[in-house]
């Protein structure tokens, strides 16, 4: 049964996806934090690039209609083996396929 509730559309399929997001842009994290540890209260004015960078990166997987595909279909299958074991995995780090 792959009918997803309120809650899962909404909140858990989200949390996957940003989860895979940061992964997947984990160059632009790391730069964005290593200039805000630099610069201290300045980090507003001065890591604006790297705030953009990191802002483009995330916003173009959360607006990516097969990404979102792909996080459901992981959701769906952690849900499935839970119903099936009763044992909650915890989530694997994602490694991209090139």
């Amino acid at each position: 049964n792959s009918k997803l509730r309120h809650v899962e559309k909404d909140v858990l399929i989200p949390q996957i996806m940003r989860d895979r997001a940061k992964e997947l842009c984990s160059d632009k994290v790391q730069a964005f934090t290593k200039c805000c540890q630099e610069t201290g209260l300045l980090m507003v004015v001065k890591c604006r690039q790297e705030n953009t960078a990191l802002k483009d990166c995330l916003v173009g997987y959360y607006s990516d209609p097969s990404f979102y595909e792909e996080c459901k279909a992981e959701y769906l299958k952690q849900r499935e083996e839970y119903r099936a074991t009763g044992i909650k995995k915890k989530r694997q780090k994602f490694t991209p396929t090139v």
